[in-house]
């Protein structure tokens, strides 16, 4: 009872956080990155956000990535892509709403053709017919929603765990965990460790994803941490503007759903960006 009081207040004050924050956004004063294309990075708490990107590789070195490669090697990649396609579906009522909230009424009617199949034909989701008919599952999120209103990102922020993100996405994540029914419905039936197992498994399938991936941008990047940062907001910029092939894959592992695009990083300078060549979008299927 107490989390469906707090909910309302919580997701309102957060989003007002990231109206206030974002409006202190200044142009880029650094000389090093007016020279390597003048990009803002926004990111006047880079001394501690470097903290806790060291904290959350050393969290991942020992913790995630092992049990990240033990699900891959263990579960055969049917059953993976079946998860994932069941995981996907619980995403159908979010993705309906922010697809609705930001006009685009085609892609809100293909997200609940996508959830009303393969609820009942694809058997709650474990298999992806939908996709299979030519309805491919798109990611989508409270914090694309405010991006796409004009909102401002505000400064880019490491999450503990989480990984990056910056004040609008975090805020928008927050509330929109505060506002997604079967949250909600697990809260009501003190059915809580359901929405954590849902998030596990959701964080350890995409981290299982991007091992390789995200090995082979640790290994080439002089500055893993600008590499990321970059990845990051161009990524989400891209998500925001609706761009649907060759976006960069995810720079950690808090999106839920979409599938890995591939990827060929080259060695590069620190905050510069990296270079992609992934034929795939996405919204392809696997």
């Amino acid at each position: 009872m107490y989390l469906r009081a707090l909910r309302p207040a919580l997701s309102v004050s957060l989003i007002v956080l990231a109206l206030l924050s974002s409006g202190c956004a200044t142009a880029p004063q650094n000389p090093q990155q007016a020279a390597l294309g003048g990009e803002d990075f926004h990111d006047p708490f880079e001394d501690v956000n470097r903290k806790i990107f060291d904290f959350n590789q050393t969290v991942d070195r020992h913790v995630l990535a092992p049990v990240a490669r033990a699900y891959r090697s263990s579960l055969p990649e049917p059953i993976r892509n079946s998860l994932r396609d069941f995981l996907n579906n619980l995403q159908g009522p979010l993705n309906f709403a922010n697809d609705a909230l930001q006009g685009d009424f085609g892609r809100a009617k293909d997200t609940v053709v996508r959830f009303v199949v393969n609820s009942t034909l694809g058997m709650a989701g474990l298999v992806d017919l939908a996709g299979r008919w030519g309805i491919p599952y798109h990611e989508q999120d409270l914090g694309i929603t405010l991006g796409v209103w004009g909102i401002p990102e505000g400064p880019y922020i490491v999450v503990p765990i989480l990984g990056p993100s910056d004040v609008r996405d975090f805020s928008g994540e927050v509330a929109q965990g505060f506002a997604d029914p079967w949250n909600i419905l697990a809260a009501d039936n003190n059915l809580l460790w359901v929405t954590f197992a849902r998030g596990g498994v959701s964080g350890i399938d995409q981290r299982a994803r991007y091992l390789d991936t995200l090995a082979d941008i640790e290994r080439t990047s002089l500055d893993y941490y600008a590499t990321i940062r970059s990845l990051y907001r161009q990524r989400r910029a891209a998500m925001i503007r609706h761009e649907r092939k060759n976006l960069p894959p995810p720079a950690g592992f808090t999106q839920n759903g979409g599938p890995a695009p591939s990827a060929a990083v080259v060695n590069q300078a620190p905050l510069q960006a990296v270079v992609y060549a992934g034929p795939n979008g996405a919204e392809v299927s696997r």
